[in-house]
């Protein structure tokens, strides 16, 4: 059994949020939504590492599909953008080093 930096808190992290969940039925979906959001809330992972940064994509994408609507098309948009500037820039460091090599 390895040691944690908390010893109080159980090693199941679904535990640490049992206080919230005080009264509520645990069978009821909105509940088990509240829960699944306060667990989303409450982890913590490195932001400086690309794994951390794929899986804060994955949690933006998450959202996006959860809201629906036009929440979801303008999260659409914002990752076309993004797509269209990365695209715009590896072609110009394209042309770049096609010129520099070919004068």
């Amino acid at each position: 059994m390895a040691a944690t930096a908390y010893p109080e808190e159980p090693e199941n992290g679904s535990r640490r949020i049992d206080d919230e969940l005080i009264g509520l039925d645990p069978e009821d979906p909105e509940t088990k939504a509240f829960a699944q959001h306060l667990e989303r809330q409450q982890q913590v992972r490195s932001g400086y590492t690309v794994e951390g940064y794929l899986s804060d994509v994955g949690d933006f994408a998450d959202s996006a599909n959860r809201l629906g609507g036009h929440y979801k098309l303008m999260a659409a948009i914002l990752v076309l953008l993004i797509l269209l500037g990365v695209t715009i820039t590896a072609w110009d460091a394209l042309v770049f080093v096609f010129n520099t090599f070919t004068h």
